[in-house]
């Protein structure tokens, strides 16, 4: 009699990969871009928990910066840089069988945590964009996006972010009179101190109707190129503005010197210092060749000899 053989069942994935812990993703990278096809961010539920998640990683990274002087350089250190090119290798033949590890989320924030908030953010505003979005919420989260971005200087995210409030955002769901002065005033700065388009910037004040003395000085200074005005006006705006009038400090910085140049054969040092709005070891960083002598007196240049 011929005997059968009992077919074997067929073995299961090894039990070392069941073993391996779950990969820990950061709560900011759950979804992708949706310029590049995440649709889950398109639930408005979705979008305004995702957008809590931003607002309590931006407040950690506020409060482990210190603030005061190391948050400015935090904020001017930080930008989203692109993400390197991710080598695609072919798998082999039994990595088919091999089940998807569980990801958890991590609670810890990164060392270097504003370029992921500023990537999460833009995140949002693409979702908030796809879903044709412009109610309340809407509204509190670009203005949470812009103002978080220009503190950081990251013009990349504050000038669409900017732009989608003012045109499309605020004739559906007005700003108050007071938000709508603030936000006109940064795309005038933005328009006049980094693009360094004073034609625009006075164009969108007469739109606006914008009365703020201090954008208007700003404005004025530039055209003029009163660096005094320009220096005073900057130490009593508030954060927001000052951070994008930091686009025009070196045009107004080089043509102070440029002035000292022609009309001094020396100056002081503290003066000198006043009219650059720099300290002398940051001008001389910058590119200043002028010989500083141990009186504080700086020779500028010399006179020519007869």
């Amino acid at each position: 009699m011929a005997s059968f053989s009992r077919p074997q069942a067929r073995r299961g994935p090894s039990g070392a990969w069941t073993r391996l812990k779950p990969a820990v993703i950061d709560p900011l990278d759950v979804y992708g871009l949706p310029s590049k096809g995440e649709t889950r961010l398109h639930d408005h539920k979705t979008q305004e928990d995702y957008y809590q998640k931003i607002v309590d990683r931006y407040m950690k990274f506020i409060a482990s910066s210190g603030g005061g002087e190391e948050l400015e350089r935090a904020f001017a250190a930080m930008a989203v840089k692109d993400n390197p090119p991710i080598a695609v290798t072919r798998s082999a033949p039994s990595d088919r069988d091999r089940p998807a590890l569980p990801r958890q989320t991590s609670a810890t924030p990164r060392p270097n945590d504003m370029p992921n908030i500023l990537m999460a953010m833009r995140k949002l505003r693409e979702a908030l964009l796809g879903s044709h979005r412009r109610d309340h919420f809407a509204q509190r989260a670009y203005i949470f996006i812009i103002q978080a971005s220009i503190l950081s200087r990251h013009w990349e995210s504050y000038q669409p972010a900017l732009l989608y409030l003012l045109n499309e955002i605020h004739p559906v769901t007005p700003l108050s009179p007071l938000e709508l002065q603030d936000f006109a005033g940064y795309r005038i700065l933005d328009l006049a101190c980094r693009q360094y388009e004073l034609m625009d910037a006075f164009a969108v004040r007469h739109a606006y109707k914008l009365d703020d003395r201090r954008v208007t000085v700003v404005l004025m200074s530039l055209v003029h190129d009163d660096w005094v005005r320009f220096w005073r006006t900057k130490r009593v705006v508030d954060g927001y503005q000052r951070s994008i009038m930091d686009f025009a400090v070196d045009r107004m910085r080089w043509h102070a010197l440029k002035c000292l140049g022609r009309g001094y054969l020396n100056a002081d040092k503290s003066f000198i210092e006043r009219t650059g709005d720099a300290s002398w070891p940051e001008l001389v960083k910058g590119g200043v060749g002028w010989q500083l002598q141990d009186t504080g007196n700086v020779i500028i240049r010399k006179p020519k000899a007869k």
